[in-house]
């Protein structure tokens, strides 16, 4: 009995061993207690892509035709041997050699000499000297003339400069000799008898010394000075002194940069031209200009304006100027096109060493003033028509207080001195105002060629004088360089200038009638020069100027010279 109560307690264990086993299989989890403390909320990033590729089921497809390529090698014999590579030779251009210093001379007809030489040395890497000459005389030889037409003209400099660690400074110094003739005698009032009572010769000289300096890190950013003493043989005498400075005001964060000159003239006549007494002149000039530039994109606008203190020597006389000084650039097409204009004015000093420069027939017996430019209204056009080719078109509109005007003077009845014979010029003041019109072409091609065309159409309004005396009417030059081969060159030039008024002259009046005006004709001067370079230093050239031989007066009874040849040669070296 036992043992059959034990084989059953054994298969009842087996039975629920083996449904416990089955329930297992069914349920793999254990019971656990689990604890939510938040509510899962899915989120985007808990999706995942599907990897599967789908399939495209579409009976237009068309399958790729396999392609079975098939290489043949065949063995070939060769004897063939590569060089090795080398560099290609590039054709360098030879570099041109430049020298510090030249020195030519020419002559030719008219006994004409012509020479020139400029020096300049390096001492060390901040020292320089230097030097310059120049001489142009001719012994004249215009047909029908009763006097001497000679002339010369010599100019001598000598100049040092050093550049330092925060400037630079240069002194220079030197003397002109010029000597002219009264030689326009006006053959219908005179003759050969008053001709021989005549000396005409004119002789001017002067002599300078000047300085400038240049900071690079300072308040002042440059100044000069210059000083010159200008006289003649008929006991004139010149003295001018002008000082200048440039510096720049901080304003926040703004500049102003500002000009600053001290012009002192004083001089004296020995004898007015009717020979009643001497004439003495003089004045100081205090200038302050400051000026603001406004840029923005392709507009530049320069602001400014100019103080002008003036105190007349003289005549204890002192006046105050305020000139505008305002220009402004815009690009209308980058650098094709562009358009400028302003207004500007200025007290310009007037002198007796300008005066002589510009006509050397003057007498010594000349009213100094300063000439008031009240303003200079001027618009433009320039730009590039292409990289060779660029343009400058302008108009302007000036109005000038006491404008020099050379008009030829009168003789005098039992004349004494040599230009009283009706053969000089005086120098008589107008409130002016002048309208202009320029254009002005540039043709640059290459290092071989260039050419540049200039004109400008002159329309004046005088107050007190029945014309603007010897101011043409219209001007224009053309020049033209060409570097024909490696060896040769040529060039050429050409000036026009329009017709032109002085003053019908009078002999023997107490009463002066109206001036009546006469009119010198237009002349055109042609040149032309070829050269040949024999090496790298030495030159040789020929010139012909007033090609057309034209007889035109460029003032008043004064003819010039006929057509002229010269030759010369040019020397370049280096110490």
């Amino acid at each position: 009995m036992k043992i059959k109560f034990l084989i059953f307690i054994i298969a009842l264990s087996g039975c629920l061993s083996f449904a416990f086993a089955q329930e297992r299989k069914k349920d793999t989890i254990d019971d656990q207690v689990v604890n939510v403390i938040k509510p899962y909320t899915p989120t985007i990033s808990d999706a995942f892509k599907i990897k599967d590729t789908p399939k495209l089921n579409d009976s237009n497809m068309v399958k790729k035709k396999q392609v079975k390529y098939n290489i043949f090698s065949i063995p070939v014999a060769s004897t063939f041997t590569p060089a090795k590579g080398k560099a290609a030779n590039v054709d360098k251009a030879k570099p041109v050699k430049l020298y510090d210093n030249y020195a030519s001379l020419g002559v030719g007809t008219f006994t004409t000499l012509v020479g020139e030489v400029y020096l300049n040395h390096e001492i060390n890497n901040t020292e320089n000297v230097g030097g310059y000459f120049s001489h142009h005389s001719s012994q004249g030889g215009i047909q029908g003339l009763l006097l001497d037409d000679d002339f010369s003209s010599t100019h001598v400099n000598a100049h040092y400069s050093q550049k330092l660690r925060d400037f630079s400074w240069k002194i220079d110094g030197g003397f002109d000799t010029m000597a002219y003739n009264w030689y326009g005698l006006p053959q219908n009032f005179f003759g050969q008898a008053e001709a021989n009572t005549i000396d005409p010769i004119h002789t001017f000289s002067s002599f300078y010394l000047g300085g400038k300096l240049k900071f690079d890190d300072a308040i002042i950013n440059d100044g000069s000075v210059r000083f010159r003493r200008f006289g003649d043989d008929r006991d004139s005498g010149e003295n001018r002194f002008v000082a200048k400075a440039g510096f720049d005001v901080q304003v926040q964060d703004e500049v102003i940069t500002t000009d600053f000159y001290i012009d002192y003239i004083g001089g004296n006549f020995d004898m007015d031209f009717n020979n009643t007494g001497g004439i003495d002149y003089g004045n100081v000039t205090l200038g302050l200009s400051p000026s603001y530039q406004l840029k923005q994109d392709d507009l530049t606008v320069n602001l400014g304006v100019s103080f002008v203190y003036l105190n007349d020597t003289e005549f204890s006389d002192n006046k105050f100027f305020i000139y505008p000084n305002i220009s402004a650039t815009y690009r209308l097409v980058d650098e094709i096109l562009i358009a400028y204009g302003g207004i500007t004015g200025q007290l310009q000093q007037n002198s007796y060493f300008d005066f002589a420069n510009e006509n050397p027939f003057v007498s010594p017996t000349l009213f100094i003033t300063p000439t008031d430019q009240r303003y200079n209204g001027y618009v433009g056009l320039k730009g590039k028509l292409s990289n060779n080719v660029s343009y400058n078109i302008k108009g302007n509109y000036f109005a000038e207080e006491n404008k020099p005007l050379f008009r030829a003077n009168d003789a005098v009845v039992g004349a004494t001195e040599d230009y009283q014979f009706g053969n000089s010029f005086n120098v008589v003041y107008d409130d002016v105002t002048t309208f202009s019109v320029a254009g002005e072409l540039s043709i640059d091609v290459n290092r071989n060629f260039t050419l540049g065309i200039k004109g400008e159409y002159f329309n004046y309004d005088t107050e007190d004088e029945a014309e603007a005396w010897n101011l043409p009417d219209i001007t224009g030059s053309i020049f033209m360089d060409v570097q024909i081969s490696e060896h040769w060159f040529a060039g050429a030039s050409a000036v026009y200038v329009g017709e032109r008024k002085d003053r019908l002259l009078q002999v023997g009046t107490l009463i002066l009638p109206d001036p009546t005006p006469i009119t010198l004709d237009s002349f055109f001067d042609a040149n032309a020069h070829l050269g040949y370079k024999i090496n790298d230093q030495l030159s040789v050239f020929a010139k012909v100027n007033n090609i057309l031989d034209q007889d035109y007066q460029r003032y008043l009874n004064f003819p010039v010279q006929g057509i002229q040849a010269l030759v010369g040669a040019t020397y370049q070296f280096d110490f």
